[in-house]
């Protein structure tokens, strides 16, 4: 297939328009090679270990959530130039879809709210809400989150949970928290577990399944939807975590 041909069917997943303003220029062709592609490789970072795997896989397109360029640069770093010769040695084009492919039907907050079993499901932007099947407890509830994600979480506020919402990324902050309670929510699910949200949280739960965790399983997807040879690299950041089973009323405890 053309890499225009591609494009086309990116964007028909993953409209631009769908990105939030601030992230419309950091979406699409980051690297433009205008090669033919045999074989697509479709990861959630632009690494060195992604790109190194994807030449060893002979790929001609990497399909990635996160862009290796976030703010527009005026020098280029040793890193960056590093990970870009990789990619110009073996002719590997690079394409993000970012926060239109988190909106987008289907896509990220889809998948998550997907995986995670919700019912009635709607949109409550930046993410999705639905019920669950039968009410639990948010400690019962984390492990059930930590088993389908296959991941450690955290999570903080012992309550009844019926109402989820699940934003996948970095959606466990002040903002997000205020947004998931004016909604209706008893607990919000995504990564990064800010001490403002906590705070703000009043009785609302929160589970923090990470970054990566939330964002993967779409990404995973994506590897169904694309008409070509296509496969996916998986690249889990390497963080260690203390385990336990039970914490004190009102402290974050972690299930893994």
């Amino acid at each position: 297939m053309r890499l225009s041909e591609i494009v086309t069917l990116l964007e028909k997943i993953a409209p631009p328009e769908l990105a939030y303003e601030s992230d419309r220029d950091r979406i699409g062709m980051v690297l433009d090679r205008g090669n033919n592609v045999n074989r697509v490789a479709v990861a959630l970072d632009v690494t060195d270990y992604v790109l190194e795997e994807a030449a060893r896989a002979e790929v001609d397109l990497l399909v990635t959530h996160h862009t290796p360029i976030y703010n527009p640069i005026h020098k280029i770093s040793r890193n960056l130039s590093d990970s870009l010769k990789i990619a110009l040695e073996n002719e590997i084009s690079i394409y993000a879809m970012h926060t239109n492919y988190d909106r987008a039907l289907g896509g990220v907050n889809d998948v998550l709210a997907e995986e995670l079993e919700l019912q009635d499901v709607e949109e409550l932007d930046p993410g999705r809400i639905g019920r669950l099947e039968y009410p639990t407890t948010t400690g019962e509830f984390a492990q059930f989150v930590a088993q389908r994600l296959n991941v450690s979480v955290k999570w903080s506020g012992e309550r009844e949970i019926e109402t989820v919402m699940v934003i996948g990324g970095s959606g466990l902050n002040g903002e997000f928290v205020e947004l998931a309670i004016e909604g209706g929510a008893d607990v919000l699910v995504s990564g990064e577990l800010r001490h403002d949200a906590i705070r703000k949280a009043r009785n609302l739960a929160l589970i923090d399944a990470t970054h990566y965790a939330t964002e993967i399983p779409a990404m995973k997807r994506l590897c169904d939807r694309l008409p070509i040879d296509t496969v996916f690299i998986d690249h889990v950041p390497d963080v260690s975590v203390v385990n336990t089973t039970h914490a004190p009323h009102g402290q974050v405890a972690w299930y893994g």
